[in-house]
């Protein structure tokens, strides 16, 4: 794979080797505990104050496109998550909407009626062939995204598919050939990959703001029926109106069964069950703050525990993942949970774990964590502290406790959002601007590990991979 081909989290840094970088990450967190305007600005420090917000800009970027200039965008797959990338990708100056595909014909009506006149089908291929269609999306079940990807690669349409960008690992490898081979631009659609927060957070890593990472952990809480793909069933879903053999593509054949085509997520022929639905969400931002390319040993564990109605998949899922020492980061160990039984609902963070600090991330926030404390490596003024410390009686000091400093950074109000950024980068990138911050080898990075949550809970045991090579071992 050529260095240009790689995506962010495949990186190394500029001039930058192994031991430069572990320098520099240690350079910067003594420069972090010591200069404030590291972090904070010149106004305020983290050895000063206990708590200190921050608000998070993004200069306005809306391209002012003439008519002539317009996208014609496709959307194929026009269920919730299909039709809100559309709405979505409508924000964005200079792209108009031509046709929509669904297997179901109540979908295709919605969106005639929500968009006017435009084309609806139920076979994909219909709309790739269309001249005035130069992108789309796929949002479809997750069995479908690499066959259809790849066609519309093939076709000469720029792409953005929903994660997780395979079905199965070993799909991954076609799908990197049919981008590079068509020099269309391929996106997959996490889309706390243009986030501010993210942004942040690297920035933040890359100055050494926590020190060396040691330990990163990410969760995902839901407690309610939808959060939890108890989808509803269209009153107007039948064998007339549902193309069934269209749904289950390259799927094992079995009779009609609604369940089956609007909760797809419950089922392994079509869906990746929680950790392809959201893990590989976490695994996509780690990746790119720490420019990682991924874990060497994959772990997992967890249950139906709650949601009994059927489904195939756990609604309680752990993993565990050992990363191995690279040019940007130190080895280190990951675990992500994702629990549809929470009580408290709708948590979702990734923390990064370092020697001087950490962080908690998520798409609108970084909380920065540094503890006060004397240099561990300081032997000397430690002992003598000590010394000056101690009791008559021979008895150990009695030491301090310290608060973390704490910097808490914060979008700015009105800030438009992740999904709205992603779609404004994959535009700008098939304009001919700057690329795409997740192309297909970066969607394969981070979705192979989620997907080989999987194979290690179905199959009880650990999987190893080999994120250069992104194979299986």
């Amino acid at each position: 794979m050529s260095e240009e081909k790689r995506g962010p989290g495949s990186r190394r840094p500029p001039d930058r080797d192994r031991r430069s970088f572990v320098k520099s990450v240690a350079a910067g967190s003594v420069l972090a505990a010591g200069a404030p305007s590291l972090l904070a600005g010149a106004d305020s420090g983290l050895s000063s104050a206990p708590a200190a917000r921050r608000t998070l800009t993004r200069e306005p970027a809306n391209r002012r496109a003439a008519p002539s200039d317009d996208l014609g965008l496709a959307v194929i797959g026009a269920g919730g998550m299909g039709m809100a990338d559309v709405a979505t990708a409508l924000r964005i100056p200079g792209v108009k909407l031509v046709a929509a595909c669904d297997v179901f014909d109540g979908r295709l009506e919605a969106a005639r009626e929500r968009h006017g006149d435009i084309v609806t089908t139920r076979d994909y291929r219909e709309i790739l062939a269309r001249d005035d269609v130069q992108a789309v999306i796929v949002g479809t079940p997750d069995h479908w995204h690499q066959p259809i990807s790849v066609d519309a690669l093939r076709a000469g349409k720029a792409v953005y598919c929903e994660k997780p960008m395979v079905h199965r690992i070993e799909e991954g490898h076609d799908l990197i050939a049919a981008e590079q081979e068509s020099g269309s631009v391929f996106q997959v659609g996490s889309q706390g990959m243009s986030s501010l927060g993210n942004e942040k957070a690297k920035e933040l890593y890359e100055e050494g703001a926590i020190g060396e990472l040691n330990y990163a952990e990410g969760f995902w809480a839901r407690n309610d029926p939808i959060g939890a793909w108890q989808y509803p069933i269209p009153a107007g879903a039948s064998e007339a109106t549902v193309d069934w053999k269209g749904f289950l593509g390259p799927a094992p054949e079995r009779p009609y069964d609604p369940l089956r085509i609007f909760r797809w997520r419950n089922y392994r022929d079509y869906g990746t069950g929680v950790a392809g639905d959201l893990f590989v969400h976490l695994f996509s931002s780690l990746h790119f703050v720490v420019s990682s390319r991924g874990p060497t040993r994959i772990q997992a564990a967890g249950g139906l525990r709650y949601w009994k109605d059927g489904r195939e998949v756990p609604d309680v899922l752990l993993g565990v993942f050992d990363y191995p020492e690279t040019e940007t980061h130190p080895g280190f160990n990951l675990s992500l949970r994702v629990n549809f039984v929470d009580g408290t609902s709708g948590s979702t963070f990734l923390r990064l774990v370092g020697s001087e600090g950490a962080m908690d991330v998520t798409w609108t926030e970084v909380i920065l964590r540094k503890n006060v404390a004397v240099d561990p490596m300081d032997a000397f003024s430690q002992e003598k502290m000590a010394e000056a410390a101690a009791s008559a009686d021979g008895l150990p000091p009695r030491v301090r406790m310290l608060p973390p400093a704490e910097v808490r950074y914060e979008v700015e109000r009105g800030y438009r959002g992740a999904h709205v950024d992603h779609f404004f980068n994959w535009f700008e990138a098939i304009r001919g601007g700057p690329p795409v911050r997740e192309d297909a080898t970066f969607g394969l990075r981070a979705a192979a590990p989620a997907l080989a949550c999987n194979l290690s809970y179905f199959e009880d045991r650990i999987v190893h991979w080999d994120p250069d090579a992104m194979r299986l071992v």
